[in-house]
């Protein structure tokens, strides 16, 4: 039983509580509990109690919860739940975009059955009436859509990836292994994977396959063969497919170049290679007469076709053949080129831990500065910020700097850009602070004209530094909004707005391709973990791979700068928004 499948029961519970107008704060509880076991960086199952007690937001109550899960699959409580409302009613919670309140409100008046059944109720036009307008049937319509890709095509990264890694260290402890690396798309980092591929090399692949198939992960053997097996691991709609290809060790680099590259890279390569008469494939790299003439590392298949190594994130036919060609492929951005985090929230607001412990977790990074960036007053549910907070909040900072060497923590926060596009605190504050990122944390359905003008107009005031997860989109549960990115590329390049990276797994956001754009327009980035928990911040990669896949080297995001640097980078918006 996975930290996820865990998470997944306790925001169940919350939803299911949510409709019964049980106590907020119950609500909030299991939410919370929900989030800081999903960010664990430990399997739940394998923590004794005393140790799940340690975790925020778990107390006995939870603690006893959370073991009777892993044990059973369930827990009684969560049954019991279950049972209080139709199996349609708990169905349908599955939908993105479709909250609690709505839900009810489904159920209570046309006693939906299901998720098929409220389809047919919006594509028929039999929901609107009032409580439910025409946009509304829509968007259920847009959310079923998506809930079905998410259970059938590609799983987010953030979800997969630890899975593969998982399986690596797994497969890694077997003698026979020789070689061995994560391939495919997941490889290239691309935000969703429809299945996990590793490549390994073996002089004994059977017994290999052997072990692959007996991991304790794999619920079901889809295919056993001497050089190709697929496993489904994982259970029920969380399930993966995860395909196992061994080589001759004299081939890996040939097959992990021919296994992680995109199909269009692939061809342009093998175009290259004929056209010296060469042939590459999963095999190695041959000459005219079929002679095998290389293929044990990458770079043999590069330097054969006259290219210098192509980092594995552009191997997308993108742009990165021509540009090897003319000797300007990108120096990218690396983990290590991180100086600080610029988004992290603490318990003020709804972050999990004093500050205090956040700056341990950034110093133990290595990092040399972080922002404290807790939400400001209009966001309730995250309990907010208001002016005397803040200021209260800037004093505490400035006590806790005087007493640090070598890191320094910035005075900032996640200001929120209201409905009307109204900034949520006023400039007599924000000049208090060092750097301000301003966030849409409502009103996601918009059109575009409203909700582009919101941030253009944040980016507008001379105090706003950054704009947080620019399109709102939560990958397989809520779409980007309805946003001309252009005309916000526009506005941040005119008044020297920083746009994010968020390096939450279900956000990435902006996107690669976004990034890319920003990057090409001289935008400058910020590359944040939006931190909740301590274990958050180390989705940095996460980030760091967007970037990377966006073609960004250290230069291009400011959280590379040392401390003197972005402080002086921060300000100078200021300076030049007051010239004008």
């Amino acid at each position: 039983m996975k930290n996820a499948e865990i998470a997944k029961i306790f925001y169940d519970m919350a939803d299911i509580l949510e409709i019964n107008d049980e106590n907020p704060f119950r609500v909030r509880a299991y939410r919370r509990a929900a989030l800081n076991i999903e960010g664990h960086p430990k399997d739940a199952a394998l923590l004794p109690v005393e140790e799940l007690r340690k975790i925020p937001g778990i107390g006995a109550d939870l603690a006893g919860k959370i073991r009777e899960i892993t044990e059973t699959g369930t827990c009684a409580d969560y049954e019991k739940l279950k049972k209080k409302y139709p199996a349609g009613l708990t169905e349908i919670l599955a939908i993105p975009g479709l909250g609690p309140k709505t839900a009810k409100f489904l159920n209570d008046k046309f006693k939906v059955k299901g998720i098929d059944h409220l389809e047919m109720l919006a594509r028929e036009h039999k929901l609107k009436g009032p409580g439910i307008k025409e946009k509304t049937e829509m968007n259920i319509i847009k959310g079923i859509e998506m809930l079905r890709g998410r259970q059938t095509e590609r799983h987010p990264i953030g979800k997969v990836l630890p899975s593969a890694r998982e399986l690596m260290e797994y497969l890694g402890k077997s003698s026979a292994v020789r070689k061995i690396s994560i391939a495919g798309s997941l490889r290239r980092w691309k935000e969703t994977v429809r299945d996990i591929d590793i490549l390994a090399a073996s002089a004994r692949p059977d017994e290999l396959m052997d072990y692959f198939v007996k991991l304790p992960q794999v619920s079901r053997v889809l295919a056993k063969g001497p050089t190709k097996s697929s496993v489904v691991i994982g259970y029920g709609g969380n399930g993966i497919q995860a395909d196992l290809r061994v080589v001759e060790e004299d081939a890996y680099g040939a097959a992990l170049c021919y296994f992680t590259g995109s199909k269009e890279h692939n061809i342009r390569l093998r175009e290259m290679a004929v056209k010296r008469g060469l042939k590459v494939n999963e095999y190695g790299i041959f000459d005219s007469k079929g002679k095998k003439i290389g293929g044990q590392r990458e770079e043999d298949v590069y330097q054969a076709v006259g290219l210098p190594y192509i980092p594995p994130e552009l191997r997308e036919d993108s742009g990165e053949i021509e540009a090897a060609l003319k000797g300007q492929l990108p120096s990218l951005i690396q983990l290590s080129d991180i100086k600080g985090d610029l988004h992290a929230h603490s318990k003020q607001s709804d972050g999990s831990y004093p500050l205090e412990k956040l700056i341990e977790a950034a110093r133990a990074r290595g990092y040399n500065y972080m922002a404290l960036t807790d939400h400001s007053k209009s966001l309730g549910i995250a309990r907010g910020l208001d002016e005397q907070k803040i200021l209260e909040q800037i004093k505490m900072i400035d006590a806790l700097n005087k007493k640090l060497r070598g890191f320094r923590v910035l005075k900032g926060v996640e200001l929120d850009i209201r409905g009307d596009g109204a900034l949520d605190l006023p400039d007599a504050i924000l000049a208090r602070l060092e750097i301000v990122n301003a966030s849409i944390h409502s009103g996601f359905r918009q059109d575009a004209a409203r909700i582009t003008g919101r941030i253009v107009r944040a980016m507008e005031n001379p105090y706003v530094n950054v704009i947080s997860h620019p399109t709102g989109r939560l990958i397989g549960e809520r779409e980007a909004y309805g946003l001309d990115f252009e005309r916000v590329l526009k506005a941040a390049k005119e008044t020297g707005t920083a746009l994010e990276i968020n390096c939450y797994p279900a956000r990435l956001d902006l996107n690669d391709q976004m990034a890319r754009r920003a990057r090409d327009m001289g935008i400058p980035l910020v590359i944040s973990t939006d931190t909740h928990v301590l274990t958050h911040f180390e989705f940095m990669e996460y980030g760091v791979e967007v970037a990377r896949r966006a073609w960004c080297g250290p230069g291009d995001v400011l959280n590379t700068l040392d401390l003197k640097n972005l402080l002086a980078a921060l300000a100078a918006k200021r300076k030049k928004l007051a010239a004008v």
